[in-house]
């Protein structure tokens, strides 16, 4: 037995095939990917989400129970803490929950100026 078998290339389908599986360096070790990814899917999870599960519940159930049922979306807050607490999505879920908290208060506080505008100036 020679030692060219034993040091056999490997296919070059296969290679070329694993690295365009593999992410990037972008994806794998940019030090701010997980941050503007996480932030970015926490905003959109709290906009997006809400708007459709109400979207969904209205048209499947009449007016009534669906607004009955709509504080039932705070469950999705289970997602974020979830990744927070699974080790190797903690970072991400971080940014995530990061995201999901500020894009809240944000809503929260424009709301509530325009409410006083409104009570202050218009009242």
């Amino acid at each position: 037995m020679s030692t060219d078998q034993d040091q056999a290339p490997e296919p070059v389908a296969a290679t070329d095939e694993r690295a365009a599986r593999e992410p990037d360096w972008w994806h794998r070790d940019h030090p701010t990917f997980t941050a503007l990814t996480g932030f970015f899917t926490g905003l959109a999870f709290v906009i997006l989400v809400p708007g459709l599960f109400i979207g969904l519940l209205h048209l499947v159930l009449d007016d009534e129970t669906a607004e009955g049922l709509f504080p039932f979306v705070l469950v999705m807050l289970a997602v974020p803490i979830g990744l927070v607490i699974a080790p190797r999505t903690r970072r991400f879920g971080g940014y995530m929950l990061t995201g999901v908290l500020v894009t809240a208060l944000v809503v929260g506080g424009v709301a509530a100026l325009v409410l006083w505008y409104m009570i202050s100036y218009e009242g």
